[in-house]
């Protein structure tokens, strides 16, 4: 993967790109992550397909543009990125927030992808809880008490059970959330209370469409993934058994083998 800092329109966006293949997957990060997570799931998709990572604008070292980063600015920069780099269609991924933007992608651009995967992620807008959570969480960000999301946002990520195994990846994870800018944090939370129901564009998307779920997900209750599926007919689903909400992290080969039989079928 070579990493490199390109213009997407007017955003300065950190990008990594395996440059083989002849299907192309852009992975997208969630909140409080950078592109550096799909460090080790990204050589087991390469090199039956190109990989592209990207440091969503407002977390690694992309840019912050504003306030507010919606789902959908988000979307026409990674359409701005995909023309620079001269790419005509992917397979967009997108774990979490990730998912969000991939989301806002697939119905700004449908014509530009070949498939559309939410990983550990959600088509449902925020519930008004959720929406109070994200305030509560810009007024910690705001008042300098990042530190708190650092300690308890990381851990919560993985079930209980593969915590102690991989305790590095979670002390990684939480040093990301200390160097990840403030204004980046609190922009992208505004942008994820803003974002729309996106239940029905995806049924009615003629987009390929891919679920991986994680059936013990703190964030994401099997309750509540069970009842995405069954809203949602027309999308493939997978589910990793003894993941939570990290599953490239906590079943990396099943979640490759999932996505990739998906991509080259």
């Amino acid at each position: 993967m070579k990493e490199k800092f390109l213009m997407a329109g007017s955003t300065a966006l950190h990008i990594a790109d395996s440059g083989v293949g002849e299907k192309c997957v852009v992975l997208l990060h969630g909140y409080l992550e950078s592109m550096y997570v799909w460090d080790d799931f990204a050589p087991l998709l390469t090199p039956s397909v190109r990989v592209i990572t990207v440091d969503i604008p407002g977390h690694g070292i992309s840019e912050v543009k504003g306030e507010v980063h919606t789902m959908e600015m988000v979307a026409d920069v990674l359409h701005q990125m995909l023309k620079s780099l001269e790419i005509e269609r992917v397979t967009m991924v997108g774990h979490s927030m990730g998912g969000y933007v991939a989301l806002a992608f697939c119905a700004r651009y449908p014509e530009q992808l070949d498939g559309l995967v939410l990983l550990s992620s959600t088509p449902n807008p925020d519930t008004e809880a959720k929406r109070e959570n994200r305030r509560r969480e810009i007024a910690l960000v705001r008042a300098g008490k990042k530190d708190a999301l650092a300690r308890v946002a990381p851990e919560a990520g993985f079930a209980e059970q593969n915590r102690r195994r991989l305790r590095s990846y979670i002390d990684d994870l939480t040093e990301c959330v200390h160097i990840t800018e403030d204004d980046g944090i609190v922009a992208l939370l505004g942008g994820m209370m803003e974002r729309v129901d996106q239940n029905e564009m995806l049924r009615k998307s003629a987009v390929p469409q891919l679920f991986i779920l994680g059936k013990k997900d703190g964030y994401i209750p099997v309750e509540v993934a069970e009842e995405i599926v069954a809203n949602h007919p027309q999308a493939q689903v997978a589910w990793l058994e003894e993941s939570g909400h990290m599953g490239f992290i906590e079943e990396p080969e099943a979640c490759a083998e999932a996505l990739l039989k998906f991509v080259l079928k």
